[in-house]
């Protein structure tokens, strides 16, 4: 197993904590098919207790507290759209619940939204601490785990010769791109996800006197409805973050600025001081950022491709990764011991993206819907 950097430096490791039921595409929103999407609700609920399995296995707290999770409604069209989603989602049995604005701000201290769709199955997590217990239990399998070891070239055949920047070249019978937004780097998904960078930002710890002035008397984390998300947790000691917003997206898939990291930060401290208007002027202790691997329809995809068929893959978490990626490990472990009927029934296995232009195309694409939705959504 070849990591670029060390286990977490990417996406595993630089996420918003959320461990959130369902895919991104059907969060919240029914398909054509609702049986289906509640073998997905089923499906994605069961694994987030195999994560608190994982870190009782592994003797390794990941901070993980299954304190359900809430998604508020930024206005009263989205508050009568997950009230009606709860009606039909309990009527199948999900055990969901739609949460007024009064109940919502009695739970968070915020009175600025309209209502909310509480998922007692979610939680939230220490995200560091989850890619550790993963480490060690696949360690403890028998895994052996390269860090710091950067491939750069991968030359597909019945067996692909895999290269390193140093030069190396290992061979292997199937390969798994567990990448992310960085497999357009090794030639694959290029053409199927937006690298969007999000930003981070954490606060000092809060005293039990200032939480109570917020009035944020559970710690269920929670995120709003509009496009460009805001999401917000409380940690175990007791620091607030928040992330999201309009995320960035660079000409070619380049890289971000000190400046774009100010612009951001700043951005994040407003919109805390809006949710929170008692936190104004408290700065973070640190942000950060991280790139989210988008499809353009939210959806994600798990199987294989190639010319010779081994290549696995899982993408498109589309913020969603947190829980997600490990279901999705579960899937490449049984496509490579061919037990892959059971996930055909869902609709990510094998299933195409949406088609992202190459440059310039997707540049000017991407930035005009960052822009767009910005300007439809303000507040």
């Amino acid at each position: 197993m070849f990591e670029a950097n060390g286990c977490g430096n990417g996406a595993s490791g630089r996420n918003g904590a959320m461990v959130l039921t369902m895919t991104a595409d059907r969060f919240m929103s029914f398909s054509d098919d609702p049986q289906r999407d509640k073998r997905l609700y089923d499906l994605t609920a069961g694994n987030v207790r195999a994560l608190a399995l994982l870190s009782a296995s592994t003797g390794m707290d990941c901070d993980l507290d299954l304190v359900g999770t809430l998604q508020v409604c930024s206005t009263a069209a989205d508050a009568k759209m997950a009230r009606a989603y709860v009606e039909q989602a309990r009527s199948m049995g999900m055990p969901v619940e739609y949460w007024d604005a009064q109940r919502v701000a009695a739970a968070i201290g915020s009175e600025i939204y309209h209502g909310g769709y509480y998922d007692p199955a979610g939680g939230h997590v220490n995200p560091m601490k989850l890619v550790r217990a993963f480490k060690s239990a696949a360690e403890g399998a028998g895994a052996t785990i390269y860090e710091n070891t950067m491939i750069d070239h991968v030359e597909e055949g019945r067996v692909h010769a895999i290269r390193t920047r140093e030069g190396h070249i290992v061979r292997a019978g199937s390969l798994v791109l567990a990448c992310n937004a960085f497999a357009s780097e090794l030639g694959f998904f290029r053409n199927s996800i937006l690298p969007l960078r999000d930003y981070i930002g954490i606060t000092r710890p809060m005293s039990d006197g200032e939480l109570g002035e917020l009035g944020w008397r559970s710690p269920i984390p929670f995120n709003d409805t509009k496009t460009e998300v805001h999401y917000c947790g409380l940690t175990r000691d007791r620091r607030v973050h928040i992330g999201g917003g309009a995320p960035l997206y660079h000409f070619n898939n380049g890289r971000a600025t000190d400046l774009d990291a100010a612009i951001h930060r700043q951005r994040l401290r407003r919109e805390l001081a809006r949710v929170f208007p008692k936190m104004a002027g408290i700065d973070f202790d640190l942000s950060w950022s991280g790139v989210i691997d988008w499809s353009l329809n939210a959806a994600p995809s798990v199987g294989r491709i190639g010319k010779y068929r081994n290549i696995l893959y899982g993408i498109g978490y589309s913020g969603h990764g947190v829980n997600l990626t490990s279901v999705f490990g579960r899937v490449i472990a049984d496509i490579y011991a061919g037990r892959e009927d059971p996930w055909r029934q869902f609709a990510f296995y094998n299933s195409s993206l949406d088609y992202v232009p190459n440059e310039p195309f997707r540049w000017a694409a991407a930035n005009t819907g960052i822009l767009w939705y910005g300007l439809t959504e303000r507040d």
